[in-house]
């Protein structure tokens, strides 16, 4: 950005689009499960906030008093209210063209659908950061060996935190149930014994997509299972199972992956 605006000063030009800058950041906040900080320039969240009372009077008059260029530049839509209980799919396909998901299929798009419809059951109030996390969840899914059927989980400061739950893999039903320090471990427990595997976790990073109480949650898991780096994501307005999400995601990633080809190494058909 500094080289688009100063083409007076460094003389040179991109021909990067610049409206795809702020999509990127997110797609690689989400990949990589590093929060980009409020205070960052361009793509963080304080990037185009005003909070002074000056501040926020000068933009009204002229935005470029304090914003050397404007948000929409870098691909900011900002947060609105518009989203609704009562929103139809034309309108939800509407709002992710306009936030630049126009390229789904009609599946992506109902499973999307979907989710938004169950979101708006929970919370008063739809941001685009909340579309943006539901698409951005669905295009992380892969083949699902496992399927949650339903997780259950007790805790609380005079109880041992335990979780039950039921796992489809194909036909077979499985349940389960274990206890952890916590609810969170608790459910990774019932998940690794339900499966059959014992992964270590590396990392587990929880944030808020948007503000208020009733907020949806993202939850981000590195994990080593059988010496395989995996990862993990899941969203929704319960953290709990926010955790379990991107826990069986994670689970199924490693499906994947070890089924992938090594290179160099010739696979051969049983």
């Amino acid at each position: 950005m500094n080289m688009r605006i100063r083409k007076d000063y460094y003389g040179v030009e991109t021909s990067i689009v610049t409206p795809e800058i702020y999509r990127t950041s997110k797609l690689v906040s989400r990949i990589t499960g590093m929060r980009v900080q409020r205070n960052k320039a361009v793509v963080g969240g304080n990037a185009f906030a005003h909070e002074s009372g000056i501040h926020q009077d000068g933009v009204l008059k002229d935005r470029s008093t304090y914003e050397i260029f404007t948000a929409d530049t870098v691909g900011w839509k900002g947060d609105n209210l518009i989203m609704g209980k009562h929103s139809g799919r034309n309108a939800f396909r509407s709002k992710l063209a306009e936030l630049g998901f126009d390229g789904l299929s009609d599946e992506e798009l109902n499973k999307a659908f979907e989710h938004f419809k169950a979101m708006c059951d929970v919370k008063k109030h739809i941001y685009d950061d909340d579309i943006l996390a539901i698409v951005q969840e669905q295009a992380s899914r892969v083949p699902e060996v496992y399927k949650l059927d339903y997780c259950h989980v007790v805790s609380g400061t005079s109880t041992i935190p335990s979780a039950t739950l039921k796992i489809h893999k194909g036909e077979e039903e499985i349940l389960q149930a274990s206890h952890g320090d916590g609810p969170v471990d608790a459910i990774l427990q019932a998940m690794s014994q339900a499966i059959g595997l014992t992964p270590k976790l590396e990392e587990y990073l929880i944030e808020a997509v948007t503000g208020g109480g009733d907020a949806m949650g993202r939850v981000n898991v590195r994990m080593v299972v059988d010496n395989l780096e995996v990862k993990g994501t899941g969203t929704s307005t319960d953290v709990v199972m926010a955790s379990a999400k991107a826990f069986l995601n994670a689970f199924n990633r490693y499906e994947l992956t070890r089924h992938l080809p090594v290179k160099g190494v010739e696979t051969k058909e049983p």
